[in-house]
């Protein structure tokens, strides 16, 4: 998900993984995010995750790239759920993304270092909201009753 911080639409892109547990995490990425920080976000997953998890994701070149597949086949822990191509409204980090956007829409950043600060306050708003990551994830029509 890209947030704008300039005039430059790709200034700034965050990935985000949501878990079960109620946990987010999240990488920042000046510009678009390319395939190596498509593996730099799994990295960090696993680092908190070393057991493994499921990825939930669409088709973009970024996912399936040979970057992107070789991490994944060294890891073979990492489970990938493919989505329909462009399938926002089945994806919880969708969700996610949007409701952080949709605080930050009068917002006026200077430049990338203040939107990050931004973005890193709406995420630790989520943190301490299990009850919207659960509404996220149902509303992506996974059927959770509740966060662990």
């Amino acid at each position: 998900m890209l947030h704008r911080v300039t005039r430059d639409r790709r200034a700034l892109s965050t990935a985000v993984g949501l878990t079960l547990s109620g946990k987010i995490y999240k990488r920042h990425f000046d510009g678009s995010i390319k395939s190596e920080g498509i593996v730099t976000t799994l990295q960090h997953l696993h680092r908190y995750l070393p057991d493994g998890f499921i990825v939930i994701w669409d088709g973009a070149s970024i996912h399936t790239s040979n970057t992107t597949e070789t991490y994944l086949a060294e890891h073979p822990e990492i489970i990938v759920e493919p989505l329909p191509p462009y399938a926002p409204d089945l994806n919880p980090e969708e969700y996610c993304h949007g409701n952080v956007k949709q605080r930050l829409k009068n917002a006026t950043p200077a430049n990338k270092l203040q939107m990050r600060g931004m973005l890193n306050r709406g995420f630790a708003r989520l943190r301490r909201r299990p009850d919207l990551l659960l509404h996220f994830i149902q509303r992506a029509g996974l059927f959770v009753k509740q966060l662990w």
